[in-house]
């Protein structure tokens, strides 16, 4: 424990947001009165992230400068059996970058929000949401315990659901929380089991003390089959990740998520729900490293979401959409690098992502207020002009998520593409093909937005929706306004996206060798380098930033993102006939696409229909065939029965009982006279 961290300090990151929330959510909505103000609430919430912030950028300056580090137990909630259970908090390098980047992005979001959600009458309510989601995530990466872990878990995943569904009276957005829960839920089963076979074998919950008795559970093998019990965790825990961080075919729930407000798409699918597994996993290192069947499952996996959950978004026509397949694109990416044994790449790649897909997400939204509540690129067009600011921040989005040199996402996506280029575990082939192809597609459909948001000509003005909005419509937040002219966002929708831009492009160059090669991770993610070895042939082959940078103008990655951009340029400015003959030409495939692949049909069709009559069979034949039916009623049915022919015995008249003693002495005798001569 060192003495330059104290424990109420660090308790203060994660309560204080917390005390924001119940302060708005009561004293600012009906269930308290309605006792505060919008001002009072926005600034309450806002000053208790404030806090959170700043405490963890001291705590970053005492970890990463002075190598100050935390472990300790908060408070011991109960022992049983010899399993302590326990809040407590570990601060180390990844924690204390985790801690920054969540309340960075969450302050960004919270003053965007004041913006954006103008006279919306859930003003109050959904600053005390985000607020208590910023609570539940600093739990969950502050975290020195698997209950904690999963109190954390658990507590984004209740809040997200309240913020997916948070106009409650949208039909879509109600169904798009209720799929949210119930994936979720598929993956947070496999996660408790994994959580469960840690606790029954290693008989502890804290990190340290299970990372101490790896060793002695990689030689355990799973009862009853040929596989390991550590490969069996690990495997458990990743399916927990598959749906957080929305994994394939764990991933339909992110893109219909878009129906909530454009802040929350920002704060949970881009820079902290989504990341919660990729965190998990990397915290985790010591056992994942104990298992390449587990990795080679992590890689192929992130690979499938890496690559095929881009060419979904070559194809979508709502703003936010497109960037929501984005980040699935992008969480395939961070996914493949754990696979790789490339963790801290994996980690490096979340914080980048964070700033970057943040700014695109808010810029999403400053441009559907712009737009008037419009979110079809189709009916964009020549925004740049109207919208400086907005068009800048978005580009250097864009920029950095396709990986351009000197931007951070270049730094940190072609560690990745190395990384998997270094493997050795098997499916590292196709992975290094996904994550390859993935460039291309990724620069040709954000480029295609950007483009058709941007430049061209304006089609605003020939918008048939212009007067009404479809499912997919925000409802209005207020921005009346009677022209139909775009018009740029006011200053508290622009400031953050100013902020964001800022790390979007400098914070790659700045980080990358602390965090890949130097020690900023050292007693937090754990590599055997004898057998994944990525990391260390990465680490013969950098020689600083600056030189990465350059090498990467001439490196594979580099003119196929230019080529994407190039190509979209072509399509969508320059001849825009040819993406209806290629649609044409290419109908099934576009079908497929456009029915993603048909997974929510299958789920729909298949997976509900065969749950709900596996469902309606245990009622009606266990509930109410065999419980009710033959043990419950069946028993007092055979009781009644018997009972009612017992009775006609004793009936109480004396000619009966002595009929049934002169039966009884001729059935006696005949037996004797019969079978005993």
């Amino acid at each position: 424990m060192s003495a330059s961290l104290s424990a109420s300090t660090l308790l203060a990151v994660p309560l204080a947001p917390l005390a924001g929330s119940i302060i708005a959510g009561i004293f600012g909505t009906k269930f308290g009165g309605n006792l505060l103000g919008r001002k009072a609430s926005h600034s309450i919430t806002i000053l208790g992230v404030f806090i959170a912030f700043i405490i963890s950028a001291m705590t970053l300056k005492s970890v990463a400068l002075d190598g100050a580090r935390f472990e300790g137990t908060i408070y011991e909630w109960m022992v049983v059996g010899g399993l302590k259970m326990e809040v407590g908090f570990l601060i180390d390098g990844l924690t204390a970058m985790m801690m920054c980047v969540v309340t960075f992005v969450s302050l960004m979001v919270h003053i965007y929000t004041i913006g954006y959600m103008e006279e919306d009458e859930g003003y109050n309510r959904f600053f005390a949401y985000i607020s208590l989601f910023t609570f539940s995530m600093l739990m969950l990466v502050m975290s020195n315990n698997m209950l904690q872990l999963f109190f954390g878990w658990e507590a984004v995943g209740l809040v997200s659901y309240l913020l997916i569904g948070f106009w409650y009276n949208k039909p879509t957005a109600i169904f798009a929380n209720m799929k949210a829960f119930l994936v979720n839920r598929v993956g947070d089963f496999g996660f408790i089991l994994g959580i469960g076979l840690v606790a029954a074998y290693a008989n502890t919950l804290n990190y340290g003390e299970v990372f101490g008795k790896a060793g002695e559970l990689a030689q355990i093998g799973f009862p009853g089959t040929e596989w390991m019990l550590i490969t069996v965790i690990c495997i458990c825990l990743f399916i927990g990740a598959m749906g957080k961080s929305a994994q394939f075919p764990l991933h339909v729930w992110l893109p219909d998520s878009m129906e909530g407000p454009t802040p929350i798409s920002a704060l949970i699918h881009a820079a902290t729900m989504v990341t919660a597994g990729i965190f998990m996993v990397a915290r985790m290192s010591p056992l994942y490293e104990l298992s390449d069947t587990a990795l080679s499952f992590v890689l192929v996996i992130g690979a499938i979401t890496a690559l095929f959950m881009g060419f979904l978004g070559i194809i979508q026509n709502d703003i936010k959409r497109v960037v929501a397949y984005s980040t699935l694109s992008q969480l395939g990416y961070m996914t493949v690098a754990l696979g790789a044994s490339a963790y801290s790449v994996a980690v490096f790649h979340l914080m980048t992502h964070a700033f970057f897909k943040a700014l695109l997400f808010l810029g999403a939204g400053s441009v559907i207020i712009g737009m008037h509540h419009n979110q079809d690129i189709r009916w964009m067009g020549g925004v740049r002009k109207y919208m400086p600011i907005t068009w800048i921040t978005s580009l250097v989005g864009s920029l950095a998520l396709i990986g351009t040199p000197w931007f951070s996402g270049f730094y940190s996506k072609d560690s990745i593409i190395e990384a998997v280029h270094e493997s050795h575990l098997w499916g590292a082939n196709f992975a290094y093909f996904a994550v390859i192809a993935g460039v291309f597609v990724t620069a040709f459909y954000s480029f295609r937005m950007y483009f058709l948001v941007f430049h061209g000509k304006e089609r605003y003005d020939q918008n048939p929706d212009a007067h009404h909005h479809d499912a997919h419509d925000e409802p209005d937040h207020g921005h009346h306004d009677d022209h139909s002219t775009p018009h740029e966002s006011p200053w508290v929708v622009w400031l953050p996206l100013v902020l964001l831009a800022i790390p979007s492009v400098v914070i790659g160059y700045l980080a990358i060798d602390a965090m890949l090669y130097g020690e900023f991770f050292k007693d937090s993610i754990f590599v055997d380098a004898a057998r994944h070895h990525a990391m260390k042939e990465m680490e013969e082959a950098f020689h600083g930033p600056m030189a990465m940078a350059l090498h990467g103008f001439t490196a594979l990655p580099f003119w196929l993102a230019l080529a994407g951009v190039v190509l979209s340029w072509y399509m969508y400015l320059v001849n825009p006939a040819v993406p209806a003959a290629i649609k044409r030409a290419c109908g099934p495939i576009y079908r497929l696409l456009e029915n993603k692949y048909y997974m929510d049909w299958f789920n729909e069709n298949v997976i509900a229909r065969a749950t709900r009559a596996l469902g309606t069979g245990l009622w009606k034949g266990g509930d109410q065939g065999l419980i009710d039916g033959a043990i419950v009623n069946g028993s007092w049915k055979v009781i009644g029965r018997i009972s009612g022919a017992v009775r006609w015995v004793q009936s109480g008249y004396i000619y009966h009982y002595a009929f049934a003693m002169l039966l009884g002495v001729f059935v006696l005798m005949s037996y004797f006279v019969w079978f005993k001569r």
